[in-house]
């Protein structure tokens, strides 16, 4: 059995869909291709079911997208290729292999559902992404898992936490600006777990994140690893950590795959749709403003985030960490 994913994005999508891709592996044993953006790989690289990994540009690179194409189609045929995705650009990248059987999933749009033999299932979005994933399953007649698994290889050499402390996580950035929760909230809050909670504190961000890491490290005593570890390495600290507080991002579903507890903060998302999947994590909101999904604040007041005080985090944390 030859199986193709195509999940192209992002950090959290592609987590989303690890736990179908895991129970189809299961199932069918053989080979498992995953094709995905190159800046999102590294993370599929790490997902232990996955044999192989092919890098697809973005449709903005033309030359790049249509070569990849042409090297998917190389690779011979696929009894099974699924569209995790569910939209136009991952259909094409479906239709381009040479596949047997090509199914989308009940999410599918932008015209993506005509590149397809079949959808597995009616669309239902009042439920979490990951679950929308396994709808797969269901079509193909495979039982559901009772916990979804995934299976991620890590690389613990920079989890170096010292035995007896508050192991703390922390992942201040995302890429929505409106997601963020003001820098100097994260002080006050990191300053109160160490010296309250006794708190042995780690960043974790991008290369874009560096600054905001080294300016909380510098006032908090922590430690940043913004920019400065591989996905594997991130895996590490955070599996070895006692909880991750965070805001909706990247972090925050690799923790809740490894079953680290999370304190989210959550202000224009849905965790209900895309929070830390599983049980055991604490979702923070505050305030009155409906989510809306935007990348810039309608009201230009960043109210949703700004309603979230250090106190009602720190309370959170303490919380979590006492379970």
């Amino acid at each position: 059995m030859r199986i193709l994913i195509v999940k192209l994005s992002s950090f959290g999508d592609t987590l989303h869909a690890l736990p179908a891709a895991a129970a189809l592996k299961a199932y069918y044993g053989g080979e498992l291709h995953w094709a995905v953006q190159p800046g999102f790989s590294p993370l599929v690289r790490c997902f232990k079911c996955v044999d192989k990994v092919i890098d697809v540009p973005r449709p903005s690179d033309p030359a790049g997208f249509a070569s990849a194409m042409r090297k998917l189609r190389s690779y011979g045929v696929y009894d099974l290729a699924v569209d995790l995705q569910g939209l136009l650009k991952s259909a094409a990248v479906l239709r381009a292999a040479h596949a047997k059987k090509r199914i989308g999933p009940s999410f599918a749009r932008e015209g993506s559902r005509l590149f397809y033999d079949d959808v597995a299932g009616k669309t239902n979005k009042n439920r979490h992404a990951v679950d929308e994933c396994m709808d797969i399953l269901d079509f193909l007649g495979i039982p559901r898992p009772a916990v979804p698994e995934f299976p991620l290889e890590t690389d613990d050499s920079l989890a170096d936490f010292k035995p007896g402390t508050l192991n703390l996580a922390v992942a201040p950035m995302s890429r929505w600006k409106t997601k963020n929760w003001p820098v100097e909230r994260y002080e006050e809050l990191l300053e109160r777990c160490v010296s309250e909670l006794g708190a042995q504190v780690r960043i974790l961000g991008g290369k874009e994140d560096v600054m905001a890491g080294d300016m909380l490290a510098a006032k908090t005593g922590a430690v940043s690893f913004c920019g400065r570890t591989s996905i594997a390495q991130t895996l590490g600290i955070l599996k070895n950590s006692r909880l991750l507080v965070c805001n909706d991002s990247g972090p925050m579903h690799m923790a809740a795959a490894l079953r680290v507890p999370c304190v989210a903060l959550f202000g224009p998302t849905i965790p209900d749709r895309t929070g830390p999947y599983g049980p055991g994590n604490t979702v923070v909101r505050a305030g009155n403003c409906p989510p809306c999904r935007r990348r810039s604040c309608p009201r230009g007041t960043m109210e949703c985030m700004d309603a979230i005080t250090p106190e009602i985090v720190f309370n959170a944390v303490r919380d979590l960490a006492g379970k």
